[in-house]
């Protein structure tokens, strides 16, 4: 089976660096594009995607040195919002990294949107191209043509494909796909619970722990700023404030004194 066009989809980071935290955003954004393994999508629809099927594609996209154009919910009818420039495999799926062009409206504003609110609106879909492809069960065993039904029990599988574009979209298909860069702290010291959910997770936590975790955290953190004493100078205490050490210590001895001879008494 050959020739068949895809979209599937999964999440964003926007990874802080050094000129950002400085104030000069780079737009640089990296995400999991998709994950391997059986999976079931948000929309029903069931893949199993492998790193064989891609490692071709991807050999040829890291030689040629050409990037692959980032649209705004698939519109490649437009102009580009941004590029991805790299991509990389992992036990867990596939990752790219690229820039918005930050010079250009649609690349601001889709920056914006996803500092502004990055659970909201903080996903990528891809749009993936089958050359060759199969219909497998849930462990990966391919399906049998005439005895197996892969439109009700089959996984989808690319065993010979790539990407044409990926996209910036709201809606993430893949619920699977985790973020894979985005700092704890941006440069204002607000805590980013989703990253600190996934440290948490890498310590040991199950996944309901850590999200309750982070909640708490971010909850402390925010009553500690809100309640903190903006005090930029400390006070310096007057001549009259002062006591010198000897001073304490005869005040001691005396109370001492006294104590001992109330027993007396």
């Amino acid at each position: 089976m050959k020739n068949l066009t895809l979209i599937c989809e999964a999440k964003l980071a926007i990874p802080a660096s050094a000129n950002e935290a400085a104030g000069e955003p780079t737009g640089k954004i990296e995400a999991r594009v998709t994950t391997w393994g059986a999976r079931e999508g948000a929309d029903g629809r069931k893949f199993n995607y492998q790193p064989e099927g891609f490692a071709e594609w991807a050999g040829t996209f890291a030689e040629a040195g050409k990037p692959l154009p980032m649209f705004l919910n698939h519109n490649d009818m437009g102009m580009p919002i941004g590029e991805w420039n790299t991509v990389t495999f992992d036990d867990e799926g596939m990752c790219m990294e690229g820039r918005l062009y930050l010079n250009t409206v649609g690349g601001s504003d889709a920056y914006t949107v996803m500092k502004e609110s990055p659970d909201m609106f903080g996903g990528v879909s891809v749009g993936a191209y089958a050359e060759e492809y199969q219909w497998v069960k849930e462990d990966g065993t391919p399906m049998t043509v005439g005895s197996d039904d892969p439109y009700e029990d089959g996984f989808f599988q690319i065993t010979k494909g790539g990407l044409r574009e990926v996209s910036v979209v709201m809606y993430p298909n893949n619920q699977e796909a985790q973020v894979t860069k985005l700092e704890c702290f941006d440069a204002e010291g607000n805590p980013n619970p989703r990253q600190i959910e996934k440290v948490l997770r890498e310590a040991g936590l199950s996944k309901k722990d850590a999200t309750t975790a982070s909640s708490v955290l971010k909850k402390l953190l925010e009553q500690r700023d809100a309640t903190a004493p903006n005090l930029e100078i400390a006070p310096t205490p007057s001549e009259s404030d002062a006591v010198d050490e000897a001073s304490i210590l005869a005040a001691l001895e005396e109370r001492e004194v006294l104590k001992a001879l109330n027993t007396y008494l």
